[in-house]
């Protein structure tokens, strides 16, 4: 039992799995806030959007 203790510390095969699942996480996360923010920009009036933000 002590062996499955060990593999969440990182000394076994299947840390690198979680290292890759830690990593997809954290973009997957990343990319999501970026689209909330990316649809709270466009559900803005016009007047109030920020025109430095329309450089297209």
């Amino acid at each position: 039992m002590s062996e499955k203790s060990d593999n969440k510390q990182g000394t076994g095969p299947g840390a690198s799995r979680e290292d890759r699942l830690k990593a997809a996480l954290k973009a997957n996360l990343a990319r999501r806030k970026a689209q909330a923010r990316g649809r709270a920009v466009a559900d803005q009036d016009p007047a109030e959007k920020d025109p430095r933000e329309d450089r297209g």
